[in-house]
């Protein structure tokens, strides 16, 4: 009976912990996804091409890191939400396409392809993670892209505006489904680890876009 309690806590911990890391790491910690200058100043049509093309670069591309974990998880009830994400997923990667589109050539910035080399590495940290052969890891690299994508939505919604294009309902973000996939998923304290690791990395690589778009914009304005 003790046993089975330390798991119930266990589990109902990791969701506590996700959002605690969510909200110190993701995107919506990141003071330039509400700014003025991305969202509403005069050149935030530009900015916003900006991002939508490094979104673009970073998660444009098929297979996602949710595809990678659908490859990787055997967990019937994980695998069920995978593939349910890999679709929803599949439909922002084509509004992320969409948008690019309409938005025309990258804006022109200093030092434009030091950063663009950058964003390309960090698309292959985020497919490593999807790879892993850590229990759990792939699937909270999932995880966290599912839920922090619900900030990087608003500023693609923000670019539809922007551009005239009209973005779909976005089925993937429900923070109550990811946190008890990842509930039912931290089976131990290893696994809980790796779920959590996975998740923190995919935060972290979405913050440094941020702070990358940010500096271009500066680059831009010459600050």
């Amino acid at each position: 009976m003790a046993s089975a309690t330390a798991d119930s806590v266990g589990r109902i911990r990791i969701s506590a912990l996700f959002e605690s890391s969510l909200a110190a790491h993701g995107s919506g910690a990141h003071p330039y996804l509400g700014s003025d200058d991305l969202l509403r100043g005069p050149d935030a049509a530009r900015n916003l091409a900006d991002a939508v093309h490094f979104l673009c670069t970073l998660h444009g591309r098929h297979p996602s890191v949710i595809d990678l974990a659908a490859e990787r998880t055997v967990d019937p009830s994980a695998r069920t939400w995978l593939i349910a994400a890999s679709e929803a997923f599949a439909a922002e990667r084509q509004l992320l396409a969409a948008l690019a589109v309409a938005a025309g050539p990258v804006p022109g910035t200093p030092g434009g392809s030091a950063s663009e080399a950058a964003v390309v590495s960090q698309r292959g940290a985020i497919a490593t993670l999807g790879r892993s052969e850590r229990r759990g890891c792939a699937l909270g690299a999932a995880l966290g892209l599912a839920a922090d994508w619900a900030r990087i939505r608003d500023v693609l919604d923000a670019a539809g505006r922007r551009l005239g294009v009209e973005p779909p309902p976005c089925a993937l973000s429900d923070l109550p489904a990811i946190q008890a996939v990842a509930e039912a998923a931290a089976v131990s304290p290893p696994v809980e680890r790796a779920l959590l690791f996975g998740a923190e990395q995919i935060l972290v690589q979405h913050h440094g876009l941020w702070a990358l778009l940010e500096a271009r914009e500066q680059a831009r304005r010459g600050i």
